[in-house]
Formats: C-alpha cells, sequence, structure tokens
C-alpha cells in the first residue's frame, strides 16, 4: 500500500507530505512540483510579502493539476488586506495563516471553500485554534527553521497535540529524513510539514550562496535570533525568532535553517526528495509493523 493517512486521501495526495510556506524559498516552481509529485505545494509568503509578490508566484505555480496551498503570517497580512485577497481568490485547497490570535479569517477561508490552517508551538495554542474553527493544526517543534516559538521539541509537541485535539495534525520541526517522517506517521500525524530538506531543490527560490551553505551544514549549524528581523525593522515579536545557520564565525547568518539540516546532504528534485522520503518511510512502518 502507497504511504498514506486518512487526511491525505481526503485531499487528494498520494503522499503526506508539505512543503512548509517558507518565504523566500516556497514560491510558485516548488509548490508545482511539489503537488506535481503527489504532495501538497505550498507557497509561501513571509515578512516581506506582498499581493503583487503572491500574484507573481501564482503566475509560476500555473496550473499544479492538484491541490495547492498558501501560508500567510498574520501580522503581513493585517498590513496588507490585499494578500489575504489574493490568497483568497487563488482558490487553495489549504490557506494557512500563523503567528497571531485573531481569528476572523478562519470564516472568510471556509468561505472561499479552503481548509484553515495555522502553527501552534504548545498545547493551549492548539486548542484555542480548533475552537476558532481551525481545520488542519501544524504542530511546529522547536527543531523547525525559519521564525516560530523554540519552545517544545516536535515530538513532545507532536504527542500532545494529538491528544488533545480531534483535528488532523501535521508534524513540523526537523524532518529530514525518512526516520523522521516515519516516526511522526507513527506517532498519528496527518502528514509532514517539511522545510529544510526542499530548500535545496532546483525548483526552491533558495539563491546559490544559501544553497551551498545549506549542504555543507552539520545537524549542530543553527541558532535562533532576532537579529536580522531588527536590523529590518520587521515587527515580529521578542517570542518568535527564527532559526538560521550560523557561519564559519559562529555568528548567525541570514540562511534559516532547521536542526535535520545535517541530513540535507545533495541537490535532489522535489520529486525525487518526496520519493527517498516516502519509499524509505514505507519500509520501516512496514518493518515495524
Amino acid at each position: 500500500m502507497p504511504l498514506s493517512t486518512p487526511w491525505s486521501e481526503a485531499m487528494g495526495l498520494r503522499i503526506p507530505i508539505l512543503n512548509a510556506p517558507m518565504g523566500g524559498a516556497a514560491g510558485g516552481r516548488l509548490a508545482a512540483a511539489v503537488t506535481h509529485a503527489g504532495g501538497l505545494g505550498m507557497i509561501g509568503m513571509g515578512s516581506a510579502a506582498t499581493a503583487v509578490a503572491l500574484a507573481a508566484e501564482l503566475q509560476e505555480l500555473g496550473d499544479p493539476a492538484g491541490p495547492f496551498g498558501i501560508g500567510l503570517v498574520h501580522w503581513v497580512m493585517t498590513a496588507d488586506p490585499e494578500l489575504f485577497e489574493v490568497a483568497l481568490a487563488a482558490r487553495p485547497a489549504l490557506l494557512c495563516v500563523s503567528f497571531g490570535a485573531e481569528w476572523s479569517w478562519v470564516q472568510r477561508v471556509h468561505d472561499a471553500g479552503a481548509a484553515a490552517a495555522t502553527q501552534v508551538a504548545d498545547v493551549d495554542a492548539a486548542r484555542r485554534a480548533v475552537a476558532a474553527g481551525v481545520d488542519v493544526v501544524v504542530a511546529r517543534g522547536a527543531e523547525g527553521g525559519g521564525h516560530g516559538e523554540p519552545r517544545i521539541g516536535t515530538l513532545p509537541l507532536l504527542t500532545g497535540v494529538l491528544d488533545a485535539v480531534a483535528v488532523p495534525v501535521l508534524a513540523a520541526g526537523g524532518i529530514a529524513s525518512a526516520r523522521g517522517l516515519a516516526a511522526v506517521l507513527a506517532a498519528g500525524a496527518s502528514g509532514a510539514w517539511l522545510g529544510t530538506v526542499f530548500t535545496v531543490c532546483p525548483e526552491a527560490l533558495t539563491t546559490p550562496s544559501a544553497r551551498a551553505r545549506l549542504l555543507a551544514a552539520g545537524l549542530d549549524a543553527t541558532v535562533t535570533t532576532r537579529e536580522f528581523d531588527i536590523a529590518q525593522h520587521y515587527p515580529w515579536p521578542a517570542t518568535i525568532p527564527e532559526r538560521v545557520l550560523i557561519g564559519d564565525d559562529h555568528r548567525p547568518t541570514p540562511v534559516n535553517a532547521g536542526q535535520g539540516v545535517g541530513m540535507v546532504t545533495a541537490v535532489s528534485s522535489a520529486a525525487a526528495v518526496m520519493a527517498e522520503l516516502a519509499g524509505g518511510a514505507e519500509e520501516l512502518l512496514r518493518r515495524w509493523n
């Protein structure tokens, strides 16, 4: 049997994998490639997102011949309401809005025929999201790259959220191998939300220099920081730093990466990454069974 979960089957996916909507890396080309390979491709709009930028990435997406999603940052969307309107008009299967405590957007997502998702960093946040009508919760552990609350590791967070809510839960943070994928699916996750493992794919928006740094990094080569948000005057709360690579001088660099970065060692297409992860996870799960 192919690797699947009830949620991934209901969404029309062949593989229960989503690429994390990473601003500056997850554009339309990556989303299209992930969807074409059987997952749910996500377009990411980060700190510098605009409605114009989203429209451009939707052009790159084209007709993905399958479900796709869009990820927005709540405070960025609030500052540019047109960004949300463009996202709704694109008719995504999944629209994720994270890092906010206001929920009026959920009904708008439902009215547009999409499922609403959000990232959470603790069990109470998951409960609040579900009470507000969110359909899918992303349990984003402290190991994850980019912005997030670095409070609880992925597996403790995932198991706590799974016990606390009845909606599908996606696992995120440090998952960059078949073993990691198998582990979160065995724990009960409805799918895996993978970021760093897709950043070096040729379909990603990652710059050549950042791609080289990611490929050379070890498992201990990340740190959380607010340095770059402060320098660029982005109003991220102090509780939500970003996890980035460190350089040779052990100083933070402006390259987002999760703690699974040491398992990313070669440039492969998004389809090849998904096939390797899914095939390996399926074999492991069969062996454990």
